[in-house]
């Protein structure tokens, strides 16, 4: 495994007005990204919010409607040959020969590529060591990701796209993964990964956009993305009464109010100013509180905020 090196404007990846339809439905709807150059950038959303048919884009696996995409200064148009072996792919379901063994598969992957690491060195990175002559077809879940993941390695590529890399894995080998794209990164390598998972683009993204619909809502790194709820606590509460939010916003240090189905959400600054206002209120109002929670405000209170609803529900 070798260094990656820095070139030209600093900038990875760069794609404009980037659209995509399938019939009626807009799958991506005018999209800007900038990604710089040895980071890892997150494309937060639910299912169907784009992310996928964004990336395949962008690694030159579907053509855009629209738009311009740019990959470490290339284009799919004109630099397809330069492009491909500089690219390390690992999509959301990889299909690998059942058959072929750990070691036969990732020296089927390598014969492509024209350098590379050899593949008892990628064998040991990924940590199949034990597992080098079993055939794919036996591996545990997290094994195969770890597979495929190091078949995306093969040609020591710049960029590093990962789909979804560790949904359905469990903790071990999500952390596991976690631990592989941070070594790639230590390197100089530059990662795009979508994700719906929190706790991961919390993890790895230096900087994330939140993707709905099909479009980019907001973008920035973790801290910025919550700094816009306005308030670092979220108090959600239920009661027997209807409070408009013009009321909940009134109360000291909120920032911003939220409906979630049945659930109240307040942003705000000082939990222990707000808190004992809304007993006063409620109490005021001859209404009764039935549930009361506070938690430092993440990035689902920021999906939240934007569309209506958590995306842990989706």
């Amino acid at each position: 495994m070798t260094e990656h090196r820095p070139a030209g404007d600093g900038v990875a990846i760069r794609c404009r007005g980037l659209h995509k339809r399938f019939g009626n439905t807009i799958a991506v709807d005018s999209v800007d990204l900038d990604v710089a150059r040895g980071e890892c950038f997150g494309l937060l959303g639910s299912n169907g919010a784009g992310k996928t048919t964004t990336i395949e884009i962008l690694e030159g696996l579907q053509e855009p409607d629209a738009g311009e995409v740019e990959i470490l200064g290339l284009r799919w148009d004109r630099d397809e040959s330069e492009l491909r072996p500089r690219l390390g792919i690992q999509l959301q379901e990889t299909e690998l020969p059942e058959r072929l063994t750990v070691e036969e598969t990732l020296r089927l992957f390598r014969s492509v590529y024209p350098t590379g690491p050899r593949v008892d060195q990628l064998v040991d990175y990924v940590e199949l060591g034990e597992k080098r002559s079993d055939q794919v077809r036996v591996l545990s879940g997290g094994q195969r990701q770890r597979l495929s993941l190091a078949c995306a390695l093969v040609g020591d590529p710049d960029i590093l796209f990962l789909d979804e890399p560790t949904t359905g894995l469990d903790p071990q080998s999500r952390r596991h993964i976690w631990d592989l794209c941070r070594d790639f990164r230590t390197r100089g390598g530059t990662i795009l990964m979508s994700t719906h998972f929190m706790d991961e683009a919390e993890r790895l993204a230096d900087r994330l956009a939140i993707m709905d619909h099909g479009s980019v809502l907001v973008a920035g790194t973790t801290r910025e993305l919550i700094a816009s709820l306005g308030g670092d606590h979220v108090v959600e509460f239920n009661s027997t009464l209807e409070l408009g939010s013009d009321e909940l916003g009134h109360l000291p240090a909120v920032t911003r109010v939220d409906n979630a189905g049945a659930h109240q959400r307040l942003a705000t600054r000082e939990p222990h100013r707000t808190i004992p206002a809304l007993y006063r209120l409620i109490d005021r109002r001859q209404g009764e509180l039935t549930a009361l929670n506070t938690h430092h405000a993440t990035l689902d209170d920021v999906f939240l905020s934007l569309t209506g609803r958590q995306l842990r529900d989706d």
